[in-house]
C-alpha cells in the first residue's frame, strides 16, 4: 500500500496512491490519525488501495504533496552506514572509535516543520555550506521503552526517502560546544509517497531496503548507492537504540543516515562518472578529495542548484516518487 499527504492544512490530507503512482483516493483523515489507531485504520486503507489499483480515483500529482507527515512528534536520524562516518573522521585525521561499529550514532532533529518533496530549500547564506543527504527512513507505531529487536521490527509501519539537509560549515562550531546539532540541521524533506513494507516485496528483508538510491545533482547522476549494502545497523536496531530509555509514539520517524557504499575492492567509492556508485551527499566526495589531494574541490550547493532523490524498483518504476528541490538564497 502506498500513502501520501496532499498539501492541505498543517497535517495534510491523506490519500491512498496506486502502485504506479498514477491515481489516488482520499482517505478523509490524516496520516498521523491513521498511525495513532493503525489496526482500526488499516482495513479501510487497504480497501481504498484495492479500489485505486483497480482504476478508481483522481490523477495523482507528486507536486501537490507535502511530506507524508508534514510535521511529526519525533524525527531521529541515525548513521547506519559506518563507511560514511569513517570517511568523515579520516578526512580530518581522526581515528574512529571501535564502538562506532557496535553502538549506533543518532541525533534528534527538528520535526515541527518538514519541507515538501518539491519545496525550495530556502537559506539566507550559501556560505553556511548547504548539502543534501539521501537517506531511507521508517515511520513507526508505538514502540515501548526498552524494545527488543523483534518488537522494534514489528512496529515498522511505513518506509520513505529523505533529504536530510545539512549546513556543513555550521556543524564544526556546534559540535565543538559539545551539545550537538541545532542550527546546522534545518528542515528535512521526505518523498511524496511512503509505503508499507509488504509493498516492497523481496526488496525489504525486514530490516534493510535493497535498491539503488538515485541522486541527481544539477541534472547529472551523482549517486546510485545500494541502500541494502554496507548498512551496519538495520532499522530495528536503530529503533531499539532510540527506544532504549524512552518509548516512541506512533508516527516517530527514524532515519538511516546518508546511504554510502564502499567500492568493490573495499576502498572509498568512486564517482559515477568514473564507473563507481557515487555519493548521497556532497560532503562524502569532499572527504575523498581531501584524503587524496589534501583539500576538497567540489563546492557545496549554491543558489539555483537542484537535487533529485528517487529509488526505482526492479522494473525501473519509481517506488516513492521523487524528492526534487532547488536551493534559493534569500
Amino acid at each position: 500500500m502506498k500513502l501520501a499527504s496532499l498539501n492541505e492544512g498543517r497535517d495534510g490530507a491523506l490519500v491512498v496512491v496506486s502502485t504506479d503512482l498514477q491515481r489516488c483516493l482520499r482517505a478523509n483523515t490524516t496520516l498521523q490519525r491513521a498511525l495513532d489507531d493503525w489496526e482500526s485504520a488499516l482495513p479501510g486503507l487497504q480497501a481504498l488501495s484495492g479500489r485505486v489499483n483497480a482504476g478508481e480515483g483522481e490523477p495523482f500529482d507528486e507536486s501537490a504533496c507535502a511530506s507524508p507527515l508534514p510535521r511529526a512528534y519525533q524525527w531521529a536520524d541515525g548513521s547506519a552506514y559506518v563507511n560514511h562516518v569513517e570517511l568523515v573522521r579520516k578526512a580530518r585525521g581522526a581515528e574512529m572509535p571501535e564502538s562506532f561499529w557496535t553502538d549506533p550514532l543518532m541525533y534528534q532533529g527538528g520535526s515541527d516543520t518538514f519541507l515538501g518533496p518539491r519545496e525550495d530549500i530556502v537559506m539566507a547564506d550559501a556560505g553556511w555550506g548547504i548539502d543534501f543527504e539521501g537517506e531511507i527512513a521508517v515511520i513507526t507505531g508505538d514502540v515501548p521503552q526498552g524494545a527488543t529487536h523483534e518488537q522494534a521490527a514489528s512496529q515498522i509501519r511505513l518506509l520513505m526517502l529523505v533529504n536530510d539537509v545539512s549546513l556543513r560549515n555550521l556543524i564544526p562550531g556546534e559540535l565543538g560546544k559539545g551539545f550537538g546539532f541545532f542550527q546546522s540541521k534545518p528542515s528535512s524533506a521526505f518523498s511524496p509517497v511512503c509505503v508499507t513494507p509488504d509493498e516492497l516485496g523481496a526488496a525489504w528483508d525486514g530490516g534493510r531496503l535493497k535498491g539503488a538510491l538515485q541522486v541527481t545533482y544539477n541534472g547529472s547522476a551523482f549517486g546510485q548507492a545500494d541502500a541494502g549494502v554496507d548498512m551496519t545497523f538495520d532499522f530495528p536496531t536503530l529503533i531499539a537504540h532510540a527506544a532504549k530509555t524512552r518509548p516512541l509514539g506512533a508516527g516517530a520517524i527514524i532515519g538511516s543516515g546518508t546511504v554510502s557504499n564502499k567500492d568493490a575492492d573495499g576502498s572509498a567509492g568512486k564517482p559515477v562518472a568514473e564507473g563507481g556508485l557515487g555519493y548521497s551527499c556532497i560532503a562524502e566526495i569532499r572527504m575523498i578529495e581531501t584524503i587524496a589531494n589534501g583539500s576538497p574541490s567540489t563546492r557545496f550547493m549554491a543558489d539555483g542548484d537542484t537535487i533529485r532523490i528517487e529509488m526505482p524498483d526492479a522494473d525501473g518504476a519509481s517506488i516513492f516518487g521523487a524528492i526534487d528541490q532547488r536551493v534559493a538564497i534569500r
